[in-house]
């Protein structure tokens, strides 16, 4: 969860720097970037003094398009690969989607719920915008890695009567999605294996304080304490090795939606670690979570 550690892509993509890399991951997913229309540094709200911005990529023509905000991760302090979630993004659209990169608000500076906020505003923008980008406001769906991940769960099993909305734009809008895929996601911060990891350094600079300070903050954070009927289908992809997140955390939130009735399934990756999986296993997952995300955003 802490910088430097590697994120998913970075085995063979370490970082995208300059245009020959570009073309070189292009080439890998045949993504034909020229055939999109792509914007970025889009302002989507302000908090505390900042410019909150996401950077689109769509179909140049058809629609109306299903939409998805992507979320990268970085634990919460930092944005992990944002050239390559652009690619990642790219390819989505190549696949029929108006893909939302999300910037947001990072800690320390900005403690949660900030960064759940921010999310929400932006899915309540896009809604808000859909006649401008030709985006189907009925269809919008959240995908993230990592901390990325836990913040696309919290956008699915969360809703207005549990105080994350913020105070973002459009709040006559709904911040509700309609289906999430998770890689390698945290879901629950109250876990002991967790806190012995994490809580004397990044919990301080995400939440503020311990768990025997704030139990409540990290139950609010947590994923799991939000599971109830009518929860949106979820897809997990987590690596059986993650010794970063352990695949507890994946188990843990498919099996609670399964016992409310939820569709939520989680794709064990044999093996793998957080991220970084070679590009032979981690391009799989993509193409099925791409399926999952067209038939629940039909």
């Amino acid at each position: 969860m802490e910088p430097p550690a590697e994120t998913w892509l970075t085995r063979h993509a370490a970082a995208v720097k300059d245009w020959w890399w570009k073309k070189l991951l292009r080439a890998l997913f045949r993504v034909k970037a020229r055939h999109l229309r792509i914007e970025t540094g889009v302002v989507y709200g302000h908090a505390n003094g900042q410019e909150l911005t996401l950077d689109l990529a769509m179909p140049l023509s058809g629609g109306p398009f299903p939409a998805l905000v992507t979320i990268p991760g970085g634990g919460w302090e930092w944005i992990a690969q944002p050239d390559s979630m652009h690619i990642l993004d790219e390819m989505l659209a190549e696949h029929g989607f108006a893909a939302a990169e999300l910037s947001y608000r990072l800690a320390p500076k900005d403690k949660y719920p900030a960064q759940i906020e921010d999310c929400k505003a932006a899915v309540r923008w896009l809604r808000a915008n859909a006649a401008k980008y030709n985006i189907d406001p009925e269809r919008i769906g959240a995908l993230g890695f990592s901390s990325g991940a836990q913040l696309a769960c919290l956008l699915g099993v969360t809703n207005p009567s549990d105080g994350l909305e913020g105070e973002g734009v459009h709040p006559e809008q709904s911040s509700r999605v309609d289906a999430v895929v998770s890689f390698f996601g945290p879901t629950d911060f109250t876990l002991q294996s967790w806190r012995d990891r994490y809580e004397k350094r990044l919990m301080l600079s995400v939440l503020g304080g311990t768990f025997a300070m704030h139990p409540e903050l990290y139950e609010r954070a947590s994923p799991v304490y939000y599971v109830r009927p009518g929860m949106p289908p979820h897809l997990f992809f987590h690596g059986t090795a993650d010794d970063i997140v352990p695949i507890e955390h994946s188990r843990l939130l498919a099996t609670r939606l399964q016992a409310v009735g939820a569709s939520a399934r989680l794709v064990e990756v044999p093996g793998q670690g957080h991220g970084a999986w070679p590009r032979g296993v981690f391009n799989p997952c993509l193409e099925e979570a791409v399926r999952f995300l067209q038939e629940n955003l039909k």
